[in-house]
């Protein structure tokens, strides 16, 4: 993990992780209610082909039917490569992911080849204390294009992050 070292704040750093593996759980167990429950009740979840899913209820529904057609026997990869907090009750989390074919697979069992999708996670602490997914942005990663983009115009070049020194 790459992630940004948040030594002053383990126990929400560790129920972030835990949250976000539940999530790749329910997905690998093709359980939408269980996928969509890691959502607020306003959650947004705005999907890789841009759809826009608002709330946890439509964001289980319809990631059952996803689950039971064109996801089914996959299994979500999320790794979390820069957290930050921005108060005592709200994060933002960049990962890197992909969807795989195969079903469940163990913790920590690694990802297997490149993460080809990028996800920006707004998190938010419940008054119940649980962590959950306020909004959720994914994106594919197109490598070519972004290197052609530097090639030409080498000030589009981000600076490396912490996670990459």
């Amino acid at each position: 993990m790459t992630e940004t070292a948040h030594q002053d704040r383990p126990a929400d750093t560790e129920a972030i992780h835990a949250l976000l593996a539940r999530g790749c759980a329910a997905w690998a167990a093709g359980d939408g209610a269980a996928y969509g429950a890691q959502f607020t009740p306003d959650g947004t979840d705005v999907t890789y082909a841009g759809t826009v899913y608002h709330g946890a209820d439509e964001i289980g529904r319809a990631h059952q039917d996803l689950f039971d057609s064109f996801l089914k026997n996959t299994r979500l990869v999320v790794e979390i490569t820069d957290l930050r907090f921005h108060g005592p009750d709200t994060a933002v989390a960049v990962t890197r992911g992909d969807v795989r074919k195969g079903g469940p697979k163990a913790p920590g069992a690694g990802a297997g080849g490149r993460l080809g999708k990028l996800a920006t996670y707004t998190l938010v602490r419940g008054t119940d204390g649980a962590w959950r997914i306020a909004a959720v942005q994914k994106t594919r990663h197109k490598r070519l294009t972004e290197a052609f983009s530097f090639r030409l115009r080498p000030a589009t070049r981000p600076a490396p992050h912490p996670s990459e020194r």
